[in-house]
């Protein structure tokens, strides 16, 4: 797919920090990959928001829409088949898109830790029902 590997290169061109993609086939008709990443500061965001439009107009993908330019504290850009989410780390770990779209990328973390809390909230909701 040349739409995620151009998010991908210009990700990796920005310094973006903490870069995880999610394959969405199956769980998702809107997109086929999912791209979670975050900036040091707002600024920083806007950056790699606004680099990854240009590079993406420039390889013929004029379509591409983008939210949350003004704040800057999570932009979302849509590229049709990649939707990425641009994060600054506090706003990202409250969030945690991750757990919401691959929990098995969260139950190796959590694994991992030993300082992983054993039990979150989405497993306390569900046994409430």
């Amino acid at each position: 797919m040349a739409v995620l590997a151009i998010v991908q290169s210009q990700l990796d061109d920005d310094q973006a920090q903490d870069v995880v993609t999610i394959d969405l086939e199956g769980k998702s008709d809107v997109a086929d990959a999912m791209i979670i990443a975050s900036g040091r500061s707002q600024r920083h965001v806007a950056s790699i928001a606004d680099k990854m439009m240009r590079a993406l107009k420039e390889a013929g993908y004029g379509q591409v829409s983008v939210e949350g330019m003004p704040a800057c504290d999570w932009v979302l850009v849509d590229a049709g088949d990649v939707i990425v989410h641009l994060f600054r780390p506090e706003v990202r770990q409250f969030y945690n898109l991750e757990r919401i779209w691959a929990p098995e990328l969260f139950e190796e973390v959590a694994q991992s830790n030993p300082f992983a809390p054993k039990i979150d909230a989405l497993e306390v909701a569900e046994g409430e029902e």
